[in-house]
């Protein structure tokens, strides 16, 4: 597979079909380093384009990338969705370019009412954490909340959510558009009954984005602590959804802060076992669901 950067993405492949881009792909912390450097430290962002309109899942540091690859187009239909409100996917919002434009409509979705998602963005931006306020960002901001089940039409998308199962809550989103169905699903724990929710969202999608954040045997305790209960799945029960699902394709999220761009690999490797349609998402990727996947994300010396 050719790779593409995301600025290149952008300019030189066409826009008539649902495209998806990762801009941050690290859970929990941003890792940049020499051992991260294939795959990336940023923390959660994806774009999701088609048309004149892009879905944007999360504000992680990833964010600040897709922003300055925005404002190097024309003006497109924003949306912000966020899964929840913890810290790695939302702190890029303050460097998000395109909020700083003047008059700029920015539409950004929560999975919470709407006051409670601008306290969240307005305390992130409080002095002494930040020196710019909320308040003086120059786009035309409106916050809008969102609750499962509840279907959005946005652009060419009709956008679903469910709640999953994580400490605090979390949503995924299932995207559809003519041409492919697309799945954000991060920050999930399995175990629950929300398996179950999930699985019924992604039936037959083109591509499932999971979080895939553990190892069996971290989860387990079996090397370190004990992960049950922090809020996070594995490898081996993403491959579990995208089966039972019926999906097309599997990307492997949220990796780790501390995994290496090699242990990545070889948890793909693992993965491919149980479901052999899998890649891990890296920064740069862009996928065009439903046309056929690289049989793994491109190794860059």
């Amino acid at each position: 597979m050719t790779r593409h950067s995301p600025s290149e993405s952008h300019t030189t492949l066409t826009r008539e079909r649902t495209s998806v881009t990762f801009w941050g792909v690290r859970g929990s912390l941003a890792a940049p380093g020499e051992a991260t450097r294939r795959i990336g430290g940023n923390t959660s962002c994806v774009e999701v384009r088609r048309g004149d309109a892009s879905l944007i899942f999360d504000a992680g540091t990833g964010l600040r990338a897709c922003g300055e690859a925005l404002l190097r187009e024309a003006p497109r239909d924003l949306h912000l969705l966020l899964s929840h409100l913890h810290w790695d996917h939302i702190q890029g919002f303050p460097f998000f370019g395109p909020a700083y434009v003047p008059g700029r409509p920015l539409m950004v979705h929560g999975p919470c009412e709407p006051e409670v998602l601008r306290e969240t963005l307005e305390t992130q931006m409080r002095a002494p954490n930040f020196p710019v306020r909320f308040a003086d960002l120059r786009s035309a901001v409106s916050l809008w909340g969102t609750s499962p089940g509840l279907i959005k039409h946005v652009g060419d998308f009709c956008v679903r959510a469910e709640a999953l199962n994580h400490p605090g809550g979390v949503f995924a989103y299932r995207v559809e558009s003519d041409d492919a169905v697309v799945v954000y699903s991060t920050d999930h724990e399995h175990g629950t009954d929300a398996d179950e929710r999930l699985i019924a969202l992604a039936k037959d999608a083109d591509l499932l984005i999971y979080d895939a954040m553990y190892t069996p045997e971290e989860y387990r305790g079996e090397a370190g602590p004990s992960r049950v209960g922090w809020g996070h799945s594995t490898f081996e029960d993403a491959a579990r959804v995208a089966t039972a699902a019926g999906v097309k394709q599997l990307v492997l999220f949220h990796h780790d802060p501390s995994r290496s761009d090699d242990q990545v690999d070889a948890l793909v490797d693992r993965a491919r076992a149980l479901f052999p349609c899998t890649l891990a998402a890296r920064e740069g990727l862009r996928l065009h669901p439903g046309e056929g996947y690289p049989e793994r994300h491109a190794r860059v010396a």
